[in-house]
């Protein structure tokens, strides 16, 4: 997530919101091109040298990517954790030094006032230290909207999103989303009106796999 305010109501023991490291280091790169052009070119800037941080911890993620879930936990707790206390600490530094309302600034105080956020993910090896994979997804329904521009009621825009939110679930577990559309709405109707919420579980993409044809 970013950081939206209104996220922070749903916080709870079933709800742990986690940040989204891009959307910190997006702010300096924004304070890295706001910078003239000259400026821009010295490697020991304020930008430049967060950008460089971020960098390395996504060099990291890299590396970690084809291990499993307990494997990238361990390593982030040994090679990250250390990157992440290095940058947290050049923002405590650099904050006092900086105007809260120029671009720089605004860069660090987000990333400070994320924190515990934006370091979540070294908790759990299964959590992404952002979330593009998720934005790729709903992209799609963000330039369609373009296309139709506005849903006409609140119960439009709520079946529209239930909607992409089931095919980009199809294509994020490799499923032909038609036909995964298709199975969903013969076999649902079979449970009946009375039914346990658990029993949904067996319609969920993941599970899914041997019965639905993959993407091609």
């Amino acid at each position: 997530m970013d950081g939206y305010a209104g996220y922070h109501a749903l916080a709870s023991d079933d709800c742990i919101l986690v940040g989204c490291m891009a959307h910190a280091r997006r702010k300096f790169d924004e304070a890295l091109k706001a910078l003239p052009k000259e400026s821009r070119k010295n490697k020991m800037g304020m930008a430049q040298t967060a950008l460089r941080k971020f960098a390395r911890l996504y060099a990291l993620e890299k590396q970690f990517k084809g291990l499993t879930i307990e494997q990238r936990y361990l390593l982030r707790l040994e090679k990250s954790k250390p990157l992440l206390e290095d940058l947290k600490q050049w923002c405590d530094n650099n904050l006092t030094k900086t105007a809260k309302d120029s671009a720089i600034g605004k860069a660090i105080r987000y990333t400070i006032n994320q924190w515990d956020s934006l370091t979540r993910y070294i908790d759990d090896g299964n959590i992404q230290i952002d979330n593009n994979a998720a934005e790729r997804h709903i992209k799609p329904f963000v330039i369609g909207r373009k296309n139709w521009l506005f849903n006409q009621t609140p119960r439009g825009a709520n079946a529209s999103a239930l909607l992409y939110s089931l095919v980009q679930t199809a294509v994020a577990n490799n499923l032909e989303p038609f036909d995964y559309l298709k199975y969903l709405l013969t076999a649902l109707p079979k449970l009946g009106r009375h039914y346990k919420p658990e029993a949904l579980d067996q319609f969920l993409p993941w599970n899914l796999t041997e019965k639905i044809k993959p993407l091609k």
